[in-house]
């Protein structure tokens, strides 16, 4: 009896726990490199090109272009805490949020915006406006 207590505990939290990785997707990882200030993981989830807006200039770039941008604003502002304050999910997949954002250069407002394109969810734009 125990043994198969044992079993079946383990096969519940293990389902947990896929279910927990399962949900976990684009968004979260995205924010996670944000709080990470990581421009590479960010830029595993970027669509070909990607709308950056930053100190009030806006510009597309390519994923190679934003990855660098991103690197240098990530070098200047190490980020110390995110906080999203609203997140909207579309039907299709899409996600639009705000979170501030902390850093060592000062705080940001900041918009980030994902589309379903296919099978995928790519960052199609970011915006950091100064706080």
């Amino acid at each position: 009896m125990k043994k198969l207590f044992f079993v079946l505990t383990s096969l519940l939290l293990a389902g947990m726990f896929s279910a927990f990785v399962w949900l976990a997707g684009p968004f979260d990882d995205v924010v996670g490199a944000i709080k990470k200030s990581d421009a590479v993981g960010l830029s595993r989830y970027m669509d070909n090109s990607i709308d950056i807006t930053m100190a009030g200039k806006s510009a597309s770039y390519s994923k190679a272009q934003a990855e660098i941008i991103l690197k240098d604003f990530f070098g200047k502002n190490q980020v110390k805490s995110v906080e999203v304050i609203h997140k909207v999910e579309s039907g299709n997949g899409s996600v639009m949020a705000v979170a501030n954002i902390a850093s060592s250069g000062g705080n940001y407002r900041t918009t980030i915006y994902l589309l379903k394109k296919g099978n995928n969810t790519v960052l199609n734009e970011l915006r950091f406006e100064n706080k």
